[in-house]
């Protein structure tokens, strides 16, 4: 019978995070002065990040030392299981063998405290009490307010506002670990107030929630402000899951051949299979990579590769990315954590780079996807880890058609659990496919800043 549980001791968890930059064949263009349109310096980022933090997101250096103190924290869920889907194999009748990385053992059934917690951290470091963020569908959200807690920081969460309503009990674990949740746009900042105007009925976006908290954090001084995807330090901090699936791997006595991640702002997609393609451009493996996007906000495979903001307001540095437009409002799916107008530089710079693949999904045939894989392996995934169970079984029965044996991973980045909401709507048939406004895109992409 084949084993299907690899578990690390804790002692054998990574004690460093893993940068992809020291690899790149080509170096990452920087970001620029949302004003001056010149690269920028850490001076600039000072309002807004501590500076251990804004050094991380511009080293060069492959591996950087995890804080004891971090290590501590993690400990209470790491290292996380990585699992052979042994009954997802036998439903398929593949060849394949399938494995998946399971993030949702976390405190709050997700990746996202891989980066919550060294941000909560480094900025209490500082001497910083108060932080702001956003968040779609909640994981981030309420990752930095239990993070929050255990550093004794002040958290203002700006949940987007069809999140909030889709998701109460996002909010309600967000408002658990002590923090305070406002639906995004809102009339506390400017921003906010302008959307509402501006658009009454809106659903809100990442890109407006990102505006409201910077802008917060911006006028204050004894606040800063914290970011869950997109930015190098984010990504990195993430890399513990695919350094820890290397290890995994080895006790399997196996590798992956695919390596599969759903991708909204890029951190699990990153977090996963970095420390993979670190691999690829050192020592020449060969891997296939794929991140899976919703069809209703596809910014890798239909979005330009540009500078752009990452926020709707323009108060963020531009970085160049594949982007949909800051000003593009996605539609209101259910997968809240990938509708994010813009996609992680890094992980762009790899699609430029052919590094990696990126697929857009539907969102029934994702949920679809989804209950084949809770059926066989007892575990309800997050809308957004539906994406990569999706494409995964995709594979899998590639090979069945093939007659050959790969060996596929993918990373399921969160457990469902509080999105049960969601699979209600989808058993009594009220869910709507994904769908895609490319007009609204062509608007968006008007607005792109000229460099």
């Amino acid at each position: 019978m084949s084993q299907k549980k690899f578990l690390l001791d804790e002692n054998k968890m990574p004690k460093a995070w893993y940068n992809i930059q020291a690899d790149l064949p080509v170096p990452l263009p920087p970001p620029l002065h949302p004003g001056t349109r010149q690269p920028i310096g850490p001076a600039d980022l000072e309002p807004l990040f501590p500076m251990e933090l804004i050094l991380q997101e511009v080293s060069n250096e492959r591996y950087i030392d995890i804080p004891e103190p971090i290590r501590e924290v993690y400990r209470i869920y790491r290292p996380s299981p990585l699992i052979r889907a042994t009954g997802l194999e036998k439903a398929l009748d593949t060849p394949a063998k399938i494995y998946y990385k399971n993030e949702g053992v976390s405190p709050t059934g997700s990746h996202k405290p891989n980066t919550a917690i060294p941000q909560a951290f480094y900025n209490a470091q500082s001497g910083i009490k108060k932080l702001t963020t956003e968040t779609g569908a909640g994981q981030w959200g309420s990752s930095l307010a239990f993070a929050g807690s255990v550093f004794g920081i002040d958290v203002h969460v700006f949940m987007v506002k069809i999140s909030y309503e889709q998701k109460p009990y996002r909010r309600a674990m967000i408002e658990a670990f002590g923090a305070e949740c406002t639906a995004s746009p809102s009339n506390l900042t400017n921003v906010g107030r302008s959307m509402r105007e501006k658009y009454p009925d809106t659903p809100g976006s990442l890109g407006i929630a990102i505006s409201e908290a910077v802008e917060i954090a911006a006028m204050n001084k004894d606040t800063k402000y914290s970011l869950g995807s997109v930015l190098n330090h984010v990504l990195m901090h993430q890399s513990i899951i695919g350094e820890e699936s290397l290890l995994q791997f080895d006790m399997a006595g196996d590798y992956p051949d695919i390596l599969i991640a759903c991708a909204g702002g890029g951190s699990n997609f990153a977090g996963f299979t970095f420390p993979f393609i670190g691999e690829m451009l050192r020592e020449g493996k060969k891997l296939k990579v794929i991140a899976v996007e919703p069809k209703a906000c596809p910014s890798l495979t239909k979005g330009v590769y540009a500078y752009d903001f990452g926020d709707t307001g323009k108060l963020t540095p531009l970085v160049k990315m594949h982007t949909l437009g800051s000003s593009f409002i996605p539609a209101a799916i259910h997968s809240g954590g990938l509708r994010y107008h813009g996609m992680a530089p890094l992980v762009s710079h790899l699609k430029e780079l052919n590094l990696i693949e990126a697929r857009a999904e539907d969102q029934l045939e994702c949920f679809k996807a989804g209950m084949l894989f809770a059926r066989n392996e007892g575990i309800i995934p997050a809308p957004e880890s539906t994406h990569a169970i999706k494409s995964a079984i995709d594979e899998a029965l590639k090979c069945k058609q093939e007659g050959v044996s790969r060996t596929i991973a993918f990373n399921l980045s969160g457990h469902g659990l509080l999105d049960l909401g969601s699979y209600a709507t989808y058993f009594a048939g009220n869910m709507e496919n994904s769908y895609f406004h490319p007009k609204e895109m062509e608007a968006a992409i008007k607005e792109l800043p000229v460099i």
